[in-house]
């Protein structure tokens, strides 16, 4: 399949409080198989969104007003990168969570289903690229399958991330304007290369000490290494002694490195991974299909009232009554 390589550029604008209408205009600009739905009740659903196509390129400002559920099949031809602007999406895609906020984007590349709990406040840019273009772009395209191996996410807080976003941006508000790039086909298809391959930069390549490092986030390499092996197992009964001896540093270091660079303590930031799966789990389940005490235990909660507690402080509700209320 080639790359389309049009240097027209097509542009669609949607609001409406009408979740068919939305879940058609997504899946025209983007996706086929793609279901959006809201979490409960939709009362104050109303949807936003502005989307710009040119060759392999398409970008869109999409908001929903609710906490929504937005699931995908394999995407097959194409990645993926959902940059919120404000709010945070909570995804799982090829058996790995991410939590996608202001300060790090979500990738999702050709295969493996998607399922996307955006908050209600979520407004986001979502970038689709055609696969044979961003592979083109990529420094270390070559493993085994002939697919890339890249990480679940990236930093937006500096370097070639925040550049990308930048520069993704000025793009799509270039062509919404009736004189802007669209006019100038030349540079049109330059700077749309240019965004291509910004974002090949902006991509960690999780392939081990000798592939050249491209961080994206002012975080040292042993902080990414502790976020990865959490995001990778967020089950396992990790202690801060281990995830040190991961990072390979001392205990005391990935402490101050973490509360410097994330925010939070190490274990702090794992609980909260965890809870986040169990909402979203909790949140798309059939009535019937799973238990609290299942999908806790998958997660790696063993103490089950703590583990109340804490989904109580954070959502505001119990892990029943969310079960309850979606099935």
């Amino acid at each position: 399949m080639d790359v389309p390589d049009t240097d027209d550029a097509v542009r669609a604008v949607l609001r409406t409080t009408d979740v068919e209408q939305a879940r058609a205009f997504c899946r025209r600009m983007f996706y086929g198989p793609l279901e959006v739905k809201p979490s409960g009740a939709p009362d104050g659903f109303t949807f936003a969104g502005d989307v710009v196509q040119t060759g392999p390129i398409t970008i869109g400002e999409i908001s929903y007003g609710v906490e929504m559920c937005v699931e995908m099949g394999d995407l097959r031809t194409a990645y993926h990168v959902l940059a919120p602007l404000t709010g945070s999406v909570h995804a799982r895609h090829r058996g790995a969570a991410v939590t996608a906020d202001p300060g790090r984007a979500a990738v999702f590349q050709p295969t493996g289903d998607i399922t996307t709990r955006w908050s209600a406040d979520c407004r986001l840019i979502s970038v689709k690229v055609e696969r044979l273009a961003f592979e083109r772009e990529l420094s270390t395209p070559d493993v085994p399958g002939g697919r890339p191996r890249l990480s679940t996410a990236f930093g937006l807080a500096g370097g070639p991330g925040r550049s990308w976003l930048g520069l993704a941006r000025l793009l799509h508000r270039e062509l919404r304007e009736p004189d802007g790039l669209s006019r100038l086909p030349a540079l049109l298809h330059r700077w749309r290369d240019l965004a291509i391959s910004g974002l090949a930069c902006a991509v960690e390549h999780p392939t081990g000490d000798s592939t050249p490092d491209l961080p994206t986030a002012r975080r040292p390499r042993t902080v990414k290494r502790a976020l990865d092996a959490m995001h990778a197992e967020p089950g396992r009964p990790f202690t801060a002694r281990e995830l040190a001896a991961i990072s390979g540093v001392g205990v005391r270091v990935l402490q101050e490195s973490f509360r410097r660079h994330v925010g939070v303590p190490p274990l702090t930031y794992l609980r909260r991974l965890r809870l986040e799966g169990v909402h979203a789990d909790l949140t798309r389940a059939g009535k019937g299909e799973v238990s609290v005490s299942e999908v806790a235990h998958r997660w790696g909660f063993t103490h089950l009232g703590r583990f109340a507690g804490a989904y109580r402080d954070r959502y505001g509700t119990t892990p029943s009554e969310t079960l309850r209320d979606r099935s």
